[in-house]
């Protein structure tokens, strides 16, 4: 056999061996899991009973008015405080109410959170309350009491009954300006959650 035979030879059984190891790197054990996984977010979900707390007509000095209204968790999430903002706007019948405001003049008392079972708290007037830069908290111990925040808040599925009183004041002095108006008050409860936490 000549030496280009023999060189041809050599060259195609390198080839050929080097194809059956390249070959062979595919030819190995092999196993896969697939894990399926699920974030679910939870819900936050106030809702206030009745909507309208307080509807009165013919009010005149010394009225008082007393209600009842609950919070109510319908989500799925602990709450951890619920801010009451307070807006109102005034309808002045007779344009001669100048510079007075009629929310002075209508006390606000925040009384018995029936489930945290707190005495009467808290009063103010409904023009102090709508300047307030810091929400209250209606759902902490006792409302307005930051102190009590640890066993406030309202747990997932549950509700806090609160009582309310408002107070057209008798100041004893001429209040005829008021005669007639009329106080549109928008409370809005917001709702905050608690901390995150370790899963």
């Amino acid at each position: 056999m000549g030496l280009k035979k023999k060189l041809g030879m050599g060259v195609a059984s390198a080839a050929l061996g080097l194809s059956l190891i390249g070959g062979g790197t595919f030819a190995f054990f092999s196993d896969k899991e697939v894990s399926n996984n699920t974030f679910a977010a939870g819900t936050l979900d106030l809702s206030v009973n009745p909507k309208q707390i307080v509807k009165v007509d013919n009010l005149k000095p010394g009225d008082t008015v007393l209600r009842e209204f609950k919070l109510v968790n319908k989500g799925t999430l602990d709450i951890k405080d619920v801010k009451l903002k307070t807006d109102y706007k005034v309808a002045d019948a007779k344009n001669d109410n100048g510079a007075e405001d009629f929310g002075k003049h209508i006390k606000v008392k925040f009384f018995w959170n029936w489930d945290k079972e707190s005495q009467p708290i808290y009063e103010t007037t409904l023009a102090d309350l709508k300047n307030k830069v810091d929400a209250p908290d209606v759902v902490a111990k006792d409302v307005f009491a930051p102190e009590w925040t640890e066993e406030g808040g309202l747990k997932a599925g549950t509700e806090d009954y609160l009582w309310v009183q408002f107070v057209f004041e008798d100041n004893g002095q001429d209040q005829n300006i008021f005669q007639g108006d009329k106080l549109n008050l928008e409370w809005t409860f917001n709702a905050s959650q608690t901390a995150g936490e370790e899963k």
